[in-house]
């Protein structure tokens, strides 16, 4: 390493310590799995907090392992899996 201006020169990579300091601010809301006498509970929830249509939120459960949603706070996502595990559903933070 070097000297520069501004003091001792880095070479721009993150020791390990400083890496698991970050903590991460956006959360990914997968859907694992859920049970099917809950299906239509599950689909009006997927409503609530997406964009998407009956038809569009239907097809979407169905396909879970899925991603339901991305880029949540920690609060909003927390709260949203609270939600669906009281449905009966398998919801995991990504």
């Amino acid at each position: 390493m070097g000297l520069n201006k501004y003091g001792p020169a880095g070479n721009g990579i993150a020791s390990a310590d400083e890496a698991k300091s970050v903590e991460k601010t956006a959360f990914d809301i997968k859907l694992e799995k859920f049970d099917v006498a809950s299906k239509i509970k599950i689909i009006k929830e997927v409503r609530t907090f997406t964009d998407l249509g009956l038809k569009e939120a239907k097809e979407l459960v169905e396909k879970a392992p899925v991603v339901l949603k991305k880029g949540l706070t920690k609060e909003e996502a927390d709260s949203i899996v609270a939600k669906f595990k009281d449905l009966g559903s398998t919801v995991v933070l990504e």
